[in-house]
């Protein structure tokens, strides 16, 4: 026998081998995604164009800005109206209003908008940061997510086994001056939204004091599936976040807008970082929180969207050094293996969420 073309064929064997349990930047066309929080508020379809030619589907949340019921009637809307006409690229999410929140009928009438929405077909219901950091009563008390009155919807909620999507809480670096802040995105972020920068309202709970309110409704709440919107604000820190989600055994999270803050961590501290993502490969969800209004050039937003998703993408498949204007200096791709990528990408939205479950029948 020639034992040259042999080694050869057995090389290539266990290069094939070593390769097989890894995806490639290449494979992004290829393999099935979900972005699980994106918020697409008109009837125009550039969204949803761009989303098949990356292979995405998608899962759009409506969100309460404090604006009043219409508000979220509108968006309510929207959604409804995507899932309607692109039932096997849209799941959707609702939320409901505080405004009215002293009105004596406020609890019976939420319950009756969530029933609503739950039985058109909402997979999640989402609670947003006004809670805590925005909203309150008539006497003048901030609302807070473990007020007893919303205890008695989320109890709701889990009876039905009906999800809660929570942004509650900022960044920690919202607490910072913007030139202290870790991030690029975040320094924007704040210089944009003044009114959510809580350096500047010390009069308004702390950190802490937020991610405690989150906590103790969780322990109020165990039966709750609680995904924690924004790496459950704490992303700054994923030994923070693993105490979380070894604490709340129906906790998952996912990664909306928090990429930077990864990127940050994965800069200083790469093999904990890619420790962490295996450890958890089933409690964490890929997510961008991109948007459309309707008012962005077409190109303009399709062309973001794809940098967006194909940059996660090389992040998590690849070794790759990698640059990003969310923060400064360079660093590199966790290179995650297959099985965790298919998991953070789909297998955990259907998981948690119950997303597109035609795929299973």
């Amino acid at each position: 026998m020639n034992t040259i073309p042999f080694l050869l064929m057995l090389l290539n064997s266990i290069l094939s081998l070593q390769t097989a349990g890894y995806y490639t930047v290449d494979d992004f066309y290829r393999a099935d995604k979900i972005d699980v929080h994106i918020h697409v508020e008109t009837n125009r379809d550039a969204f949803v164009e761009q989303a098949r030619k990356d292979n995405f589907r998608l899962l759009n949340i409506v969100v309460d800005l404090s604006k009043g019921p219409e508000w979220v009637e509108e968006q309510y809307d929207y959604c409804l109206d995507q899932k309607t006409r692109h039932p096997h690229d849209f799941e959707f999410a609702t939320s409901f209003s505080i405004k009215h929140w002293d009105d004596p009928e406020w609890l019976q009438q939420t319950r009756d908008w969530l029933n609503k929405g739950i039985g058109e077909g909402a997979v999640a219901v989402k609670v947003w940061k006004n809670i805590g950091m925005v909203f309150r009563d008539k006497n003048g008390n901030q609302v807070m997510v473990d007020d007893p009155k919303l205890d008695i919807i989320f109890k709701w909620l889990a009876s039905k086994g009906v999800p809660v999507i929570g942004h509650l809480g900022e960044p920690k670096n919202c607490w910072l001056p913007i030139e202290e802040m870790t991030t690029n995105n975040d320094k924007v972020y704040f210089e944009e939204h003044p009114q959510y920068h809580m350096y500047n309202h010390p009069d308004l709970p702390s950190y802490e004091e937020q991610i405690a309110a989150r906590d103790r409704m969780l322990e109020n709440n165990p039966d709750l599936i609680f995904i924690g919107a924004h790496v459950g604000s704490l992303e700054w820190s994923v030994d923070e976040l693993a105490k979380r989600l070894d604490r709340f055994p129906n906790m998952s999270v996912d990664l909306a807008a928090r990429m930077g803050q990864l990127f940050y961590q994965t800069q200083h501290e790469p093999d904990k970082v890619r420790a962490f993502f295996i450890k958890y490969q089933d409690r964490l969800l890929y997510a961008t929180d991109m948007a459309d209004s309707g008012s962005r050039e077409v190109a303009e937003l399709q062309n973001s969207m794809h940098k967006t998703w194909l940059r996660d993408w090389k992040f998590f498949v690849s070794d790759d050094a990698m640059t990003s204007d969310l923060i400064s200096g360079d660093f590199r791709g966790l290179k995650l293996p297959k099985i965790i990528v298919d998991k953070l990408y789909s297998g955990n939205a259907r998981k948690w969420l119950k997303m597109f479950p035609e795929d299973h029948k």
